[in-house]
């Protein structure tokens, strides 16, 4: 019994204790308000506040994010993050400042402190920090317990956020006309608001659309021809599935993409002006990716990390980052280099974020994002991968090749060492400057030197086939970033673990440790729970067929981009893209066998009048073609048009036959002659990804079509082709009505052509016809 009383006593005397010194450590007590008012707050209010108080801030001279002019300012901290630590100076950056041991963080700005001064400012944190009126050990429990977003709120009432669902499809009246799950969700939505869907367009115009839409040229008068003979049912789906089949779909579809991946051949601006004459491998990945139909999971997996898979390892498609600008300093100062770095990371992660998850992270590289769950320690998080990573040169082609031709480099690096050897050692031995030692060589020595120059040359002039080359991401290290101070690599706040982003990676998410990172990144991309990476590729594959997403800002999915049109349908297109193997094949064929996509295009006013913007789609939306599709299509009707798929690019497109795609591209767009002409039609600016292209209609664009010396040659070539034909003149005008626009003309069309042509037109005449004809707005319209 007295053994338990004494356990007792000496347990009751060490809690007592322990609340003394707690008491003794955080209590407001006389002395400590009487220190804190005569020593620390006239030193705050003298050499802080004019930076760092309220009325700093109104003045918008506030330094770092951070006030010190009340307790629970101090608590939050700034940019860096916490500045204080009661009971504990050395673990505080505020007693750090002070100290002028750091030169980035030494304050205040005008002059070190007294040492009294720092001694007092040691003092008052040692004793807790008291701040009179204020209990610190509860802020500081409260800013722990503090989070910058409402996390749940954010994943259960933000859509794109919440997990992805298989909603059940909608019955609708007039059941005839649906084809597939597409028209049950968009007939749905028009009933609701009273509007009857357009009926089908015609033969004609569907096979044109398919093709314009699928391989980027038109049919030719026969292949509309057999298309519109065809009765059978399935004779549109053999049509889809003959162009899905052609080398040309992935020329087609790869433009699309390399909008998206900021696709160029370098040549930008200030600090970013080298060319990447191998860029064409990476887009050349993606014609080949999409004409074998690439799951796109892989798609996506490989650009961001296909040379560290070891079951496959493919480098080529990681060139999606490195075609994109990387900012060299324009000097050797620390400013500069970190101001370079800063803007290439930047450059990263903004297109990582916006291609493949729709969000802009890029905004949260000085604080967090002010609309997003996206903090600035998720974007360093992101950043420190690509930290981990440098551009580098590889060999590509037959392993053959690259083998045979490092063996003679070998050789040629052996014989050249041999060389530089031993004309060092007769230097030394001889005492003589290298430069000067062979004059001093005997017979024997000047033979030996004479034939390893031989051996030299021989090699030289018997260089075997040279690989290719490629631009490609590499490993680079395997270390976290810190956070950057207001976006200053040079001032380091909290280190930043890499990761994935919080909001759907979750408070407990993994750390990337192998390598940079970016296979996990990878990985988490494609992942189950994340909703973002599937609605995200479905929306950008259905705009690139309407016009229009369904969510209408395609990489921005976030709080202030444009909320779906239609919720239900986008969930159970991204659903059953990832059940059907995240195949793009299959959702075009999905899409383009709807009631939906093959709607006529025809204008309704009081449709219009209900839904002018044609966001419920009672109607397929007449679009611009895009440039290399209108620029391809006149090479093809003219019959000039190369077939040849791939390859290095075209210096200069416009005197080229080749597809557009192959231009030569600055990421500036005013290097090169197709620049401007590519710009004058839309062309985006490759400086950053694309979410979508604008469409407009200026004077320059005819006045293009009028005056080029590219249309007049057009024009010549048809022109010669038409006054060549032993057709009669209505003949004549029909062939060129089908091959231009797949279609019959009009009475009144032929009429306005004869009337043109005159009775005997020269081949000059008839070359300003097919001008016209050329540039009329059909030419360059899908609808």
């Amino acid at each position: 019994m007295r053994y338990n009383f004494s356990v007792k006593l000496c347990i009751n005397t060490c809690l007592i204790l322990f609340a003394l010194n707690n008491f003794c450590l955080f209590a407001e007590t006389e002395s400590n308000v009487s220190f804190f008012e005569n020593k620390i707050r006239p030193l705050l209010v003298e050499k802080c506040f004019s930076c760092h108080s309220e009325e700093a801030e109104i003045n918008g001279k506030l330094k770092a994010g951070l006030l010190l002019d009340s307790a629970e300012s101090i608590i939050k901290g700034g940019d860096s993050g916490a500045v204080l630590v009661p009971g504990k100076p050395e673990d505080s950056k505020i007693f750090e400042a002070v100290l002028y041991k750091n030169e980035d963080m030494a304050m205040p700005p005008k002059g070190k402190l007294s040492e009294i001064e720092i001694q007092n400012i040691k003092e008052w944190i040692l004793a807790g920090a008291n701040w009179p009126g204020k209990d610190m050990k509860s802020l500081i429990a409260n800013k722990k317990d503090e989070e910058p977003y409402d996390w749940e709120k954010f994943r259960n009432e933000h859509w794109a956020f919440k997990k992805v669902s298989n909603p059940i499809v909608p019955k609708v009246e007039g059941s005839e006309i649906v084809v597939n799950p597409i028209d049950n969700f968009i007939f749905d939505k028009l009933g609701q608001q009273g509007i009857k869907p357009n009926k089908k367009a015609s033969k004609n115009i569907l096979i044109r659309r398919a093709y314009l839409t699928l391989i980027g040229i038109p049919p030719t008068p026969n292949q509309v021809h057999n298309f519109i003979e065809d009765t059978n049912p399935d004779a549109f789906s053999k049509v889809i599935d003959e162009l899905l089949n052609s080398k040309h779909y992935g020329e087609k579809w790869a433009r699309h993409w390399l909008d998206v991946a900021r696709y160029s051949d370098g040549h930008g601006g200030f600090g970013d002006n080298k060319a990447l004459p191998n860029a064409w491998r990476y887009r050349d990945w993606v014609i080949d990716s999409l004409n074998n139909d690439l799951p796109y999971d892989q798609f996506v997996t490989q650009q961001i990390a296909g040379d560290l898979d070891k079951n496959n390892s493919v480098a080529i498609p990681t060139g999606f980052f490195v075609v994109g600008p990387t900012y060299t300093s324009d000097g050797g100062d620390p400013e500069a280099k970190a101001q370079a770095l800063a803007e290439t990371l930047s450059d990263r992660v903004d297109t990582f974020s916006r291609a493949f998850l729709g969000l802009t992270a890029a905004c949260s590289r000085c604080h967090d994002h002010k609309f997003d769950p996206i903090t600035t320690k998720d974007y360093y998080a992101l950043a420190g991968i690509f930290k981990n990573t440098k551009n580098v040169d590889i060999k590509v082609g037959e392993q053959s090749v690259i083998d045979t031709h490092n063996s003679w480099q070998k050789a040629i690096n052996e014989t050249n060492n041999n060389l530089n050897s031993f004309l060092d050692n007769k230097s030394k031995e001889l005492k003589v400057n290298k430069k000067e030692v062979e004059k001093s060589l005997d017979e024997e020595s000047k033979k030996h030197i004479a034939n390893l120059r031989q051996e030299l040359d021989s090699l030289k002039q018997s260089e075997p086939e040279k690989p290719g080359n490629a631009h490609v991401l590499a490993d680079n290290g395997n270390a976290d970033m810190h956070v950057a101070l207001r976006g200053d690599l040079r001032k380091k706040g909290e280190l930043a673990p890499r990761s994935f982003i919080e909001i759907i990676g979750g408070k407990s998410r993994p750390k990337y440790s192998i390598g940079s990172g970016r296979l996990e990144l990878a990985k988490s991309v494609v992942a189950e729970n994340n909703p973002l990476t599937s609605r995200v590729i479905v929306n950008r594959l259905w705009g690139w067929h309407f016009g229009n997403g369904i969510v209408r800002t395609p990489s921005n999915f976030g709080v202030i981009g444009e909320k779906p049109t239609h919720p239900l349908l986008l969930d159970w297109l991204a659903y059953n893209f990832v059940q059907n193997g995240w195949s793009i094949k299959r959702f075009h064929k999905l899409v383009m066998s709807s009631s939906t996509w093959q709607m006529s295009s025809e204008h309704d006013d009081k449709k219009f009048d209900i839904d002018g913007d044609n966001k419920l789609l009672w109607r397929f939306q007449p679009k611009k073609l895009e440039v290399e599709s209108w620029r391809d299509s006149l090479l093809y009707v003219t019959g000039e048009l190369d077939p040849k798929i791939g390859g290095a690019p075209e210096g200069e497109i416009m005197t080229s036959l080749r597809r557009t795609l192959y231009a030569t591209i600055s990421r500036t767009g005013d290097k090169f002659k197709s620049d401007s002409f590519l710009r004058l039609f839309d062309f985006p600016a490759a400086a950053s990804t694309s979410p979508k292209r604008s469409s407009s209609i200026v004077p320059q664009q005819y006045l293009f079509m009028l005056n080029s010396e590219f249309m007049n040659q057009r024009a010549k070539t048809l022109g010669k082709f038409l006054s060549e034909s032993d057709d009669d003149r209505v003949k004549v005008i029909e062939n060129i009505y089908n091959k231009l626009y797949s279609r019959l003309p009009e009475k009144s069309e032929v009429e306005i052509a004869n009337s043109w042509l005159g009775e005997s037109p020269d081949i000059d005449t008839w070359s300003l016809y097919a001008q016209a004809l050329l540039s009329a707005h059909e030419m360059i319209q899908i609808r």
